[in-house]
């Protein structure tokens, strides 16, 4: 699910030849259960990778219907067709799911608290996930950036950065939020290896490092040669209508701990996008 962003691309691009069926959303709705089992039972997959999201954080707090149907009700649906037919699925979830209060590289097991609508919903999709009865591999992950990102959106973080500088539009960029970029390519080889290691319940996974979006933001116009001033702003200034985890780097020990390769830094996945074409 989700074949047509950036983390399903980057899943066909991991599996060449492998893939049975890749629908996008309009080929096949999460809110369509009688649909959506009827797929999974055909395709005769036996690992389903579950990468459709509403990630609209700002409007997700207006209609907190739509952002409920596709990350909490649509994950269960998909979730109980596997169980129906054996396969394997993997999830993918959010660090919007914490509250940005820790100061360290964010274990599994810490409590969730999430702060909006988007997170609550993801959050409510990992539980029921986990409760379906369905054979399950969650990995939650953080800022994930590619090329072709959300439409809704205007693309990825990084496209709109590039974007609004070639406009030559002001940038303003929050710098107390902390996260980890990570690049839709290098997770999509990750959950491919995680499923190939036998692996099943929740992980974190993302590019190493950690940094604030201005300082993203100002790494993206560099590697792109773009010398572009960014004004760095904080949350409460940018006044968002969903809040943020100022905090959200993930720890990815226990990934590490099978033995998988760490994910690169985020700068060297960063100047892999960006980086000139051949």
């Amino acid at each position: 699910m989700g074949a047509r962003g950036q983390l399903g691309r980057s899943l066909l691009d991991a599996l060449p030849g492998e893939v049975e069926s890749a629908p996008g959303r309009e080929a096949l709705d999460l809110c369509q259960p009688a649909a959506l089992a009827e797929a999974v039972r055909r395709s005769g997959a036996g690992v389903v990778f579950n990468a459709a999201a509403y990630n609209a954080v700002d409007a997700a707090e207006s209609d907190p219907d739509a952002a409920f149907a596709v990350n909490a009700s649509g994950a269960l649906h998909l979730a109980r067709a596997c169980r129906d037919t054996g396969a394997l699925l993997v999830h993918v979830s959010t660090d919007y799911v914490f509250d940005g209060t820790d100061t360290r590289p964010i274990p599994e097991d810490r409590c969730p608290r999430p702060l909006g609508v988007y997170g609550a919903s993801k959050l409510a999709g990992e539980a029921l996930v986990a409760a379906s009865g369905a054979t399950f591999l969650l990995v939650r992950t953080s800022g994930v950036f590619a090329r072709g990102g959300s439409r809704d959106k205007g693309g990825s973080f990084v496209e709109r950065i590039l974007a609004r500088a070639s406009a030559g539009q002001p940038l303003r960029v929050v710098e107390d939020q902390v996260f980890a970029p990570t690049y839709a390519p290098d997770l999509a080889a990750a959950l491919v290896a995680l499923v190939r290691a036998d692996a099943r319940g929740l992980f974190h996974v993302t590019n190493e490092g950690s940094c604030s979006w201005h300082a993203l933001a100002v790494a993206a116009l560099e590697t792109a040669g773009r010398a572009v001033p960014v004004a760095a702003i904080s949350a409460r200034e940018l006044g968002a209508p969903a809040r943020r985890p100022a905090y959200s780097v993930l720890d990815c020990g226990k990934y590490l701990r099978l033995g998988l390769p760490p994910l690169r830094p985020w700068r060297a996945a960063l100047g892999a996008l960006l980086a000139p074409s051949r």
